[in-house]
């Protein structure tokens, strides 16, 4: 950490012809602390900024309006401030944030909408906000070509087929959640437990994060470090910050790093847009070949990845026992 407590990461252009360097720095930065920026993914400026304003344009609704938008049991739709506590032990409330979940839309009649994390999304209606649903739809799948193009760069940075993720058991039809996100204008206390998002690290595979212009967000390289040293990523203009899951890191064998990270309020209103991406229900997450050896066994037991969601959930949102 230097001086003034600001995380260098590494910038990954997904544009470059450059394959071999773009793996080295991603591989790099897997190893280090699995945060990393990429630009030049291919989503333009003018559609983030659209994106941004619609987002804020449902924040900006009265909250009985917002109530009416509430999560269902598929966990999709509004979750108010304080809703969530992503860090019990040391919150003394919930996030100072509230977010909207966006699923991968599957309709009611649809035999897949039966399983967790499938189904129907909650939407505001038409009337009210033109164009919202379908600038979300697009956003969701847009940013799932971007995870593909990023997942192709860590399978050849873990020795694999560069497709190796992308394949119909894995990515072909994946879980993926787009959570749009806004925190209140208040300062945060860490000493006192008050916090914009408690420390957590992402269950699944790869998370997107879309930023303003606001700090907020603080990485935890060492975990077990007493006192743990926490440091700023800054936005970047145009680029996402990728982080990997437990899920990755339990698929490289704990060669690749999910890392702690929350987010302080500094007394400004700070908007983002995170899209959480698992592979396949049936997906088998087991430690992958490059990654284990006779002196580096597999540490972990294989596990279907629909099994090893829902118990993360379970541990970690205790209204969540009856998730469907």
């Amino acid at each position: 950490m230097n001086k003034d407590g600001i995380c260098a990461l590494h910038c990954i252009d997904l544009s470059s012809p450059d394959i071999h360097s773009s793996v080295s720095l991603l591989k790099q930065a897997c190893l280090d602390s699995g945060f990393f920026y990429v630009v030049n993914h291919g989503i333009s400026q003018e559609f983030m900024d659209e994106v941004f304003a619609q987002s804020k344009k449902l924040f900006d609704l009265p909250l009985e309006e917002k109530m009416k938008l509430l999560r269902n049991e598929k966990h999709r739709g509004y979750t108010p401030v304080l809703d969530e506590h992503l860090d019990a032990v040391n919150q003394i409330n919930g996030d100072y944030k509230e977010g909207y979940y966006i699923g991968v839309e599957v309709p009611e009649d649809d035999p897949e909408a039966q399983r967790p994390f499938y189904g129907s999304n909650v939407w505001p209606t038409a009337g009210t906000f033109p164009g919202w649903r379908e600038t979300m739809e697009n956003y969701h799948q847009e940013a799932l070509e971007v995870t593909k193009a990023i997942s192709r760069l860590i399978a050849l940075g873990l020795d694999l087929d560069v497709n190796f993720f992308i394949r119909p058991e894995f990515l072909g039809r994946p879980i993926a959640t787009l959570r749009l996100l806004h925190y209140e204008d208040k300062h945060s206390d860490p000493s006192n437990g008050i916090f914009g998002a408690g420390a957590h690290s992402d269950y699944g595979l790869i998370t997107l994060l879309a930023t303003d212009d606001v700090c907020g967000l603080q990485i935890c390289k060492d975990k077990d470090a007493n006192p743990q040293i926490w440091e700023y990523v800054p936005p970047l203009k145009g680029a996402f910050v990728v982080n990997l899951g437990d899920m990755l890191e339990r698929w490289s064998n704990g060669i690749f790093r999910s890392t702690l990270h929350r987010v302080l309020g500094n007394g400004q209103e700070r908007f983002s847009i995170a899209y959480f991406v698992e592979p396949n229900h049936d997906c088998l997450v087991e430690c992958l070949p490059t990654c284990q050896s006779k002196d580096n066994p597999p540490r972990f037991p294989p596990i279907k990845c629909e099994t090893y969601l829902l118990q993360r959930y379970k541990d970690t949102h205790a209204d969540l026992n009856s998730y469907k």
